[in-house]
């Protein structure tokens, strides 16, 4: 049974999600503000997390931040509410790396299906986490999510791990912006490509000058992993 931790502070909105998942099999706590969220998310540790943006005492973009910035609660997966749909690419991954969003008034059904697909996902990614990919100055311990460059350990976020991992583990094959976007996003939505450039350009910075090299960019095509540089 899959736990999910709802946080929204309209109470109405989060009975009616837990009415409906629990119909599904899932486990439900719940949340009313950012401060009591996040306590809940780091001590219950869920499986998946549905996060309003406009929350009282921290606020929903600050709540996810937060997550994917501690170790703990990186990797689970987050899908925010939000009124303010033109908001949804620089929510989704530029800035706080959310797996999915859905506006309000939104379709209980579909939020029950993009949950479905996400935590899918997620178990396909856990199969998936076994070994050690190296190369000179990099290596990527995928059973510990860890990434060292020339010895020293990396920060990355979970979007940024998967998207190294993911390019590293097809190296020499270019991918397009949307072939990463259904591979290491996973959703299914009109959001810009500059998400997976930016991205990218993130990811360089912290992999450094010894390993930035191995990710190789196409003009007008895509990126690529060639460890031939």
């Amino acid at each position: 049974m899959h736990n999910i931790l709802i946080i929204e502070d309209d109470k109405d909105i989060a009975e009616l999600i837990e009415f409906n998942l629990k119909k599904e099999g899932f486990k439900i706590s719940k949340a009313f503000d950012g401060k009591v969220g996040l306590k809940k998310a780091t001590e219950s540790l869920p499986d998946l997390i549905i996060l309003d943006l406009m929350l009282p005492k921290v606020d929903g973009i600050d709540v996810c931040k937060k997550l994917k910035q501690d170790r703990k609660t990186m990797d689970i997966p987050i899908i925010m509410l939000t009124a303010k749909s033109g908001e949804v690419d620089r929510i989704l991954g530029i800035e706080i790396g959310a797996d999915d969003y859905l506006t309000k008034p939104f379709s209980v059904r579909e939020l029950i299906a993009r949950i479905k697909r996400i935590l899918k996902r997620y178990s396909i990614k856990e199969d998936n986490n076994v070994g050690t990919i190296r190369f000179p100055n990099l290596e990527i311990d995928i059973t510990k999510h860890e990434v060292k460059t020339a010895g020293k350990l990396v920060e990355l976020s979970a979007i940024e791990f998967s998207l190294l991992k993911y390019l590293a583990e097809s190296e020499g094959r270019v991918y397009t912006r949307g072939q990463l976007l259904d591979a290491v996003w996973g959703i299914e939505v009109a959001i810009e490509t500059r998400t997976v450039d930016a991205h990218i350009k993130r990811l360089r910075a912290k992999l450094g000058k010894k390993a930035e090299k191995y990710i190789t960019t196409l003009r007008g095509v895509g990126y690529k992993f060639s460890a031939n540089v």
